[in-house]
């Protein structure tokens, strides 16, 4: 085997890596842990760091890329058949603005992030999470008014611009509605999931 080959290989598993598939049943937490576990250690990391309730970035992020690795807006087009780009620059799990992720990267320092990597998208949500609680006063557990923030940027939400998007707040809704029924799935599983991790972690 060449040296090229060798130094490229550990390179390959890293890239591969941040292409996880989505889960099966992205509906159940429990299942979508059980499934990904590197998931559930990401996202209990983020609650050590940032204080944030592990059920509220997931259903957020579910309803931002449906925890697909490379999400991006959809493409728009003139007269219906004529590409002229996307609404905008989100990608990843997160679906980050790359101005937002650079703010980021900024404060953190967390400069090698990625954000098609999961546990830098799930940090970056716990950062933003966290801002939106000390700019605007809002709960890091109320999930569906932390996502009108996300979708309207802080600034837009002290002014009101989701109250004239009808579907907005029905979307916001449905993101609390995730976020309360991932919360009750993961009181069901926490236990058995910090279990196996212990395990896994004391016998390698």
């Amino acid at each position: 085997m060449s040296k090229a080959v060798i130094l490229l290989f550990p390179l390959a598993l890293l890239l591969g890596g941040c292409a996880t598939s989505p889960p099966k049943d992205p509906d159940n937490i429990c299942a979508i842990f059980k499934e990904h576990r590197s998931w559930h250690e990401a996202a209990l990391d983020t609650q050590k760091k940032w204080g944030v309730p592990v059920h509220v970035p997931l259903a957020m992020m579910y309803q931002e890329s449906s925890f697909k690795h490379n999400a991006k807006p959809p493409m728009e087009y003139f007269l219906g058949f004529i590409p002229i780009g996307r609404a905008s620059d989100a990608y990843g799990y997160a679906q980050a603005k790359t101005m937002t992720w650079d703010d980021y990267v900024r404060e953190t320092g967390n400069s090698w992030s990625s954000r098609s990597d999961f546990d830098d998208a799930m940090d970056f949500m716990g950062w933003f999470i966290t801002k939106t609680h000390k700019i605007n006063g809002i709960s890091k557990w109320d999930a569906g008014a932390q996502y009108l923030n996300y979708h309207e940027g802080w600034g837009g939400y002290r002014r009101g611009s989701y109250k004239s998007k009808k579907w907005l707040i029905k979307v916001a809704a449905r993101v609390d509605e995730r976020s309360r029924r991932y919360a009750a799935q993961y009181k069901g599983c926490k236990d058995e999931l910090n279990s196996s991790w212990f395990s896994r972690w004391l016998w390698g």
